[in-house]
């Protein structure tokens, strides 16, 4: 049984067809890279997955059950913006997480957290918008899911930081658990994915095993994709 499983699926606000014919498996033990450019449907087949969203047509299968209920349980989410209420310390959001997931590690969390230089008593409204993205990535990750989805998950970083945060994910997630990165930024993230998905125009144009495709298409990650779709 795959882990993630989507099945003819499609979404549409309104007229504008934004997935369209969506067939996509995704087995344990990977790290898979989400590609595309921005506004080409990454974010809704994300949302999808997560039951944020209802399908126009088609299914989203975790381990064989459509999503809801059950599947949040499974699954840890980082959306692209923070929902953390900004007028709580790190503190209390780490003691809110103990409370609404049973699968949490506050030590874990906390040690990441120090690592990051971190100050816990600090609100989230008073740290920078980089500092409040850390703070949710590691929340994200100090969760023991099947399935990491991070949407932009270095969107708001600077570079130096970078390198920690993918070291971050690659190392705090179970064997049988997969991730799947969501971003444009090709280059930075490559080096830890197992998979790549290319997207374009609402579908699916690529999924293939990084190494296989580098060897196939003679290049990196991020050439293959620049030369695909450049404009």
């Amino acid at each position: 049984m795959e882990l993630l499983e989507c099945k003819k699926l499609n979404k549409s606000f309104g007229n504008k067809k934004i997935l369209k014919n969506i067939n996509l498996k995704i087995s344990k033990g990977k790290v898979i890279g989400l590609l595309g450019k921005n506004g080409t449907g990454k974010s809704t087949l994300i949302k999808l997955i997560n039951d944020l969203l209802t399908p126009t047509s088609g299914k989203v299968l975790i381990k064989g059950k459509e999503v809801g209920i059950d599947s949040k349980k499974i699954i840890s989410y980082l959306p692209e913006r923070t929902y953390l209420d900004k007028s709580m310390t790190v503190d209390k959001v780490i003691e809110f997480f103990e409370v609404f997931y049973d699968d949490f590690d506050s030590k874990k969390a906390r040690k990441l957290l120090k690592d990051l230089d971190l100050d816990t008593t600090q609100k989230l409204s008073k740290m920078s918008k980089g500092m409040q993205e850390k703070v949710q990535l590691v929340l994200v990750m100090s969760r023991k899911a099947e399935l990491y989805i991070l949407d932009e998950p270095l969107g708001g970083v600077d570079p130096a930081t970078r390198d920690y945060i993918l070291e971050t994910i690659l190392n705090n997630f179970a064997e049988n658990a997969s991730v799947i990165i969501s971003t444009h930024l090709i280059s930075d993230v490559e080096r830890i994915l197992d998979e790549v998905i290319f997207i374009d125009k609402g579908e699916i144009v690529l999924q293939s095993n990084s190494d296989e495709l580098r060897t196939k298409e003679n290049g990196s990650i991020d050439e293959i994709f620049r030369r695909m779709f450049k404009c």
